[in-house]
């Protein structure tokens, strides 16, 4: 376990410098002045100057590359000349001096993201802190509702193989992945937000906290999560039936099922004991890589149903080439992506004492 964990965290930690160079160079390569996107069109030359030395946007592409990464590592450079971008300025970060040669200083911190564009010197990382959560509800809340409704519907579809449940269930988990996400939001909105407001009680709009009537506290509205997980949780829901059942049946041709068969065992009880558990495998691979996507952002869904998550956050951060924001949002999404990669890996395990952690 400790060797796989090591290989693992190898891996993650150069796939997070890739993401690093590729972010950095895709970015940076757009037309714009990032000086006088932070200043707004009030600015003048003597402004966008002084901001451009500040945030080292007047050194050459490589220079800044380097302060970027200086910046995302968790040990990290300083220069103790106060016109230096490394200088360690108060208020930049909360840092932990290791040792200091020269007019270098080495501290330990938390990555920086740096500040937004458009959000009057915000960090980033208080901007996704603000915007993740939600997102994270919202994701768990559809990965639930596909993998509990799905599990159940593809085990029936395959117990009643051929039959007309089967070929319904069939086709209600074909329509429901060909149909993509923000028509499938937008029809919802429309039709028990709008159309079916007086018996649903569910508005087209929303999100998890939202002020009340006096415009004075926060308040959680649960039920303004109950349209965006179903709509998020439609395609990963038809995935799940459509895997769970094609497994399951390959499952049942095996030979242990047919020994279980033979010591007088129900078929409740194969089902439950041996074939499900061996048919998650598939599932697992697939939820996973849905879950992973919906952390990051489920972009279309939180922007028509006005949940303040992560994906609506970048939506907008693209609108107003906010860079920090969008970098820093990929950069989370990446790490997001190598977590759960560990974790299912150590899930399959459990499932299948048959894969080592190789």
């Amino acid at each position: 376990m400790i060797s796989y964990l090591l290989h693992k965290i190898t891996y993650a930690l150069l796939t997070l410098f890739g993401v690093v160079t590729v972010i950095f160079l895709l970015f940076n390569v757009l037309p714009g002045d990032p000086a006088k996107m932070m200043l707004g069109q009030n600015q003048t030359a003597e402004q966008v100057e002084a901001v451009r030395q500040k945030y080292g946007f007047d050194k050459p592409k490589t220079t800044q590359y380097f302060y970027y990464l200086n910046d995302l590592l968790p040990i990290s450079f300083h220069s103790k000349n106060e016109t230096d971008y490394t200088y360690l300025r108060a208020g930049k970060y909360s840092a932990t001096t290791l040792f200091s040669i020269g007019n270098t200083t080495t501290v330990l911190k938390l990555p920086y993201l740096r500040e937004s564009f458009t959000k009057q010197g915000k960090r980033v990382s208080e901007v996704i802190s603000e915007t993740l959560p939600n997102t994270a509800v919202l994701a768990v809340s559809a990965i639930t509702i596909a993998l509990f409704i799905g599990l159940v519907l593809g085990v029936v579809s395959a117990i009643y193989k051929n039959t007309w449940l089967d070929k319904g269930i069939q086709i209600v988990s074909t329509v429901g992945m060909s149909v993509p996400s923000f028509f499938s939001a937008i029809l919802f909105a429309w039709f028990f937000g709008f159309v079916l407001h007086e018996y649903t009680n569910l508005e087209m709009t929303g999100s998890l906290y939202e002020l009340d009537d006096y415009g004075q506290a926060m308040h959680i509205q649960w039920k303004n999560l109950i349209l965006p997980a179903l709509v998020l949780g439609i395609r990963p829901l038809a995935v799940v039936i459509q895997l769970m059942r094609n497994s399951l049946l390959e499952v049942y041709n095996q030979d242990f099922i047919r020994t279980a068969r033979a010591k007088g065992l129900s078929e409740f009880q194969i089902i439950r004991k041996h074939a499900v558990k061996n048919a998650l495998n598939p599932v697992v691979t697939a939820i996973s890589g849905w879950f992973a996507s919906m952390l990051a952002g489920a972009v279309f869904v939180e922007y028509i149903f006005g949940w303040n998550g992560l994906g609506k956050e970048i939506v907008n951060a693209l609108n107003t080439l906010d860079l920090p924001v969008i970098m820093g949002s990929v950069l989370i999404i990446a790490v997001i992506f190598i977590i759960i990669n560990i974790f299912v890996d150590i899930i399959y395990t459990w499932l299948d004492p048959k894969v080592s952690l190789q």
